[in-house]
């Protein structure tokens, strides 16, 4: 039922008739424009509101608050929503202060042997200020935002950064937040510090040789995955409701998978990345980490573009949804996955009728190469300048081998990735035309065991490393939007994601799915080894 096949290099069969994807066909889409497809229960938002007006809009259709601190009997985490933090700071229950508390669990995660090294830097005496600040606000009764008072954390690709590495911010510094940081301070939000990422992003795993391996807070002794993996920790720890991230390969989706959180990749372009590190032009964007779907659509609201600006209406279900499985992929994983994922799905789809529907996407290890041809190509290029300079003995070992495989691709390489790439859009395109997103696991096995000696040197695992990238890739190289939601836990009680994939430009249909999702499984009893 409306299968999507590839026969030869050269043609795309349908079920109906016969398409030749030759150089000049009008039907490959490169930008596909917002009109191209319809969604349900959204409203537009003035593309010239500012964060601060974009915010309250969105928080206007959130479903009725109700107090979460939802608890995961998994890992005995409990985390806080940005509407509870509001509602408990506008009462009087607690203040922005609250932040003495984080910088006290900070010290102790810091202090814990082994280190869960979850950050890289911050500042006490200016968290405090911020906190300080906002108190005031809310004793005046003149909050900025609903997220005022606030914390979150940002990568170091994105603040004041460094990359993770030890070297960047020496030939590169940098004198202001990128424009997503900006964003969230003009709101009210407390910036606390800089999370910890592997060197680069040139890796999955979190291990950062200079700044420690980022630990997984369901196990210590697990990877978080990276390459935002301090952000994923700090929000699966309950230390911070949201988090922000550099998504390039999967790097926020695939530590929110394995640390239990969301992750939200928005369409490319949708979100400025001015001022994030240029390392991958064409395929990386900041995204966003957060505990709920709710708090993922509010800071989505305050860091998007001014672009016209579809949110969805949380407390409306949407009709007649069809979700694109291409089994063969889906099934490319654990066994504790494949299963936890199939009930997931299975569970939301008879709850709501929506209809599943068998695809097949062509070409995936193409384009998987493909993908790493082009963001291995960017990040040298925009490095160069910088290499040219650097004593490599500052790089970890894993960061030396990604930079000389990357420096050894041509630009006939690049070219026919490129190539690659703008038949996976047609081919994406066409099953986007009978589904409204895809789904898939968000990776193909569940956090892995640090090796000890990978701490001094970071890692090259990979086998480990593909089977985590495996479904991210479509989220990157043709730019769509994408969302993990934690969906279960494996046999040893490691957390799994549950992928979806949508249309350029449709976050709105992609939340309200992954908002469908969570809400399927939010009065569900923790089981590991099943779903929620």
């Amino acid at each position: 039922m409306g299968l999507l096949r590839l026969r030869d290099a050269g043609k795309v069969y349908k079920s109906v008739g016969e398409v030749d994807l030759g150089a000049n066909s009008d039907e490959v889409y490169l930008h596909p424009k917002v009109k191209d497809f319809q969604e349900q229960n959204v409203s537009l938002i003035n593309p010239n509101l500012c964060p601060i007006k974009r915010v309250q809009e969105v928080v206007n259709c959130l479903p009725e608050y109700l107090e979460s601190a939802f608890s995961d009997s998994a890992s005995q985490f409990k985390r806080r929503s940005i509407r509870d933090f509001w509602n408990a700071y506008r009462s009087g229950e607690t203040t922005p202060l609250v932040a003495e508390r984080f910088l006290s669990a900070l010290k102790e995660s810091d202090s814990s042997n082994p280190s869960m090294a979850f950050f890289i830097s911050y500042n006490a005496e200016d968290i405090i200020r911020q906190a300080e600040e906002s108190t005031k606000r809310y004793e005046k009764g003149i909050p900025i935002s609903a997220i005022d008072g606030n914390l979150f954390m940002s990568s170091d690709a994105c603040v004041l950064f460094a990359g993770g590495t030890k070297w960047l911010h020496k030939m590169r510094p940098c004198v202001e937040d990128a424009s997503c940081v900006k964003q969230l301070r003009s709101c009210g939000a407390i910036l606390v510090g800089k999370t910890n990422m592997h060197e680069l992003g040139a890796g999955t795993s979190g291990i950062n040789p200079h700044y420690g391996a980022t630990r997984n807070p369901y196990d210590r002794n697990k990877i978080s995955g990276g390459s935002s993996s301090g952000s994923a920790v700090v929000v699966s720890a309950g230390l911070c409701p949201v988090a922000l991230g550099v998504d390039g390969g999967g790097s926020v989706r695939m530590p929110a998978a394995l640390c239990g959180v969301v992750g939200l990749k928005p369409t490319s372009g949708r979100v400025s990345d001015s001022g994030i590190i240029p390392l991958n032009w064409t395929v990386g964007m900041p995204g966003i980490l957060s505990a709920t779907i709710e708090d993922a659509l509010i800071i989505y609201a305050a860091i998007s573009n001014e672009l016209p600006l579809f949110q969805p209406t949380l407390s409306q279900t949407i009709t007649d949804v069809q979700i694109a499985k291409y089994g063969k992929w889906f099934n490319d994983s654990t066994v504790d996955i494949r299963n936890c994922c199939e009930q997931a799905l299975e569970m939301l789809c008879n709850h709501y009728k929506w209809k599943v529907i068998d695809v097949t996407v062509p070409e995936i290890e193409e384009m998987r190469l493909a993908h790493y041809v082009t963001l291995g190509s960017e990040c040298f290029a925009s490095m160069a300048p910088y290499f040219t300079k650097l004593d490599y003995a500052e790089l970890g070992w894993d960061a030396r081998v990604a930079i000389s495989a990357y420096g050894a691709f041509s630009s006939r390489d690049y070219l026919n990735a490129q190539r690659i790439r703008r038949r996976q859009m047609y081919f994406h395109m066409e099953i986007f035309k009978m589904a409204d997103v895809i789904v898939t696991p968000t990776t193909g096995v569940t956090a892995y065991p640090l090796q000890s000696d990978a701490l001094r040197t970071g890692e090259l695992d990979y086998i480990n490393g593909a089977a985590l990238v495996r479904y991210s890739i479509a989220g990157n190289f043709l730019g769509l939007p994408a969302i993990t939601v934690p969906v279960g836990y494996d046999d040893d009680g490691l957390p799994i994601g549950l992928q979806f994939i949508g249309k350029p430009w449709c976050e709105a249909t992609l939340l309200h799915i992954a908002f469908a999702m969570q809400h399927e499984l939010e009065d569900l009893s923790d089981n590991p080894g099943g779903t929620r």
